[in-house]
């Protein structure tokens, strides 16, 4: 079938934080309006909703949101569904819409996501958390992601025979990294907090699971983003300057112990990545900067390397010698990640969006890069879920 192309029209993001006065469908109506003021277009014209939340019943005692979230931003009536997909929520929902508006079904739709996470409080959202790992195998056994990550590092570390101490010393320095892009950003939860953070804070800072510290985690998170999207005809008679969708890839994996070795090579993020390379006819070469699924500083390292960026094994050292700055050659989480802008697990698929559509509209100020190609990666649950997605600022063969 032959696809029409696919732009970006507005975006819009709340801050990300602690919001104990707003419900799911509020929050998410703040993002919505922000995208829509700059897309120059009426209520009447979104067809769809496409909407993505991992565990509103538990935090929030909320389920069926497609209908609620639509009524709160007007749009009473349109067809509206909530897709979970643990992490990877919204950008399985920015997928499944961009596909809906490539095929024809329809012209104009919204796509994003809330969470309330921070608002629960640690117990209920670890436990809501856990649910994305193995419900029969895992949780059983006392298995959370801070464990499945902790497992990861020290798999990394003995698979490429890279002593501990030292991986932990550069995956310190991916901390480093995106917690000083997140505390000049507004938007993020530790905005003016730990930009300048050095190894030792990393390393001396409180054991969650060895070899991961609190600097090594991600936080729990109160948010919610929100993408407009049309076709490429429509978005240039109506903004300036469309941000099109060029390729999407989505993949999956079982449990871990299905997994096994695989687990660090992220073979689903390296099928996804494909696809969306094949789709948008580039390679990991084309790609000017990248927002990665870091929720623990190994992931972030996982990830630049099933994605094709970097020779398995070396994603470590790529950190340490600033190729991932932005003023390196390949500039990954310029607005802060998932470890310094946060992380409310059914928004940051689309949160990512934003970002990568300010930076390549010229709009991002806080941490700048010079970029025509922008791509995303979040990850579901422990590797079982995984979209990409690349953006650009020129058609696909153009």
């Amino acid at each position: 079938m032959e696809k029409r192309d696919v732009a970006v029209l507005g975006v819009g993001m709340t801050k990300f934080g602690y919001h104990p006065d707003k419900s799911l469908a509020e929050l998410f109506a703040e993002a919505f309006f922000e995208a829509f003021e700059e897309s120059n277009i009426e209520l009447k014209d979104i067809e769809a909703l496409y909407f993505g939340n991992f565990v509103g019943e538990m935090t929030d005692g909320s389920a069926n949101l497609g209908g609620f979230v639509a009524d709160e931003i007007g749009l009473k009536g349109i067809p509206a569904r909530r897709y979970e997909a643990a992490c990877a929520s919204s950008s399985v929902a920015f997928r499944e819409a961009y596909y809906a508006v490539a095929t024809g079904l329809y012209d104009c739709v919204v796509v994003g996501g809330s969470e309330r996470l921070y608002n629960a409080g640690t117990a209920i959202g670890t436990r809501a958390l856990a649910t994305a790992v193995d419900g029969v195998y895992e949780i059983t056994a006392g298995l959370t992601f801070p464990g499945v990550f902790a497992l990861a590092a020290r798999f990394y570390s003995k698979k490429y025979e890279i002593p501990l101490d030292e991986l932990r010393e550069k995956m310190a320095m991916v901390s480093i990294k995106n917690h000083k892009y997140g505390a000049v950003n507004p938007k993020s939860q530790f905005y003016n907090k730990f930009g300048d953070l050095k190894v030792e804070d990393v390393l001396n800072s409180k054991m969650i699971c060895s070899p991961l510290t609190l600097f090594d985690c991600c936080p729990m998170t109160d948010g919610a983003s929100a993408v407009i999207l049309t076709t490429a005809d429509k978005a240039e008679d109506l903004i300036d300057t469309p941000v099109y969708v060029l390729g999407t890839g989505q993949a999956s994996a079982g449990a871990l112990f299905r997994q096994k070795e695989d687990m660090i090579r992220a073979i689903p993020r390296k099928i996804s990545s494909e696809m969306a390379y094949k789709e948008a006819g580039l390679t990991p070469k084309d790609i000017d900067f990248v927002e990665i699924h870091d929720c623990f500083t190994i992931a972030e390292i996982i990830a630049s390397e099933a994605m094709g960026f970097f020779e398995y094994g070396k994603g470590a050292d790529a950190v340490a010698e600033g190729v991932t700055s932005i003023d390196g050659d390949l500039p990954i989480n310029p607005d802060g990640g998932l470890i310094g802008k946060g992380h409310p697990v059914g928004a940051t698929g689309t949160a990512q969006i934003y970002t990568v559509a300010k930076i390549l509209r010229n709009e991002y100020k806080y941490n700048p890069v010079k970029a025509e190609v922008g791509m995303t990666d979040t990850l579901g649950g422990d590797f079982g879920t995984l979209v990409n997605i690349i953006l650009g600022i020129h058609r696909r063969g153009k």
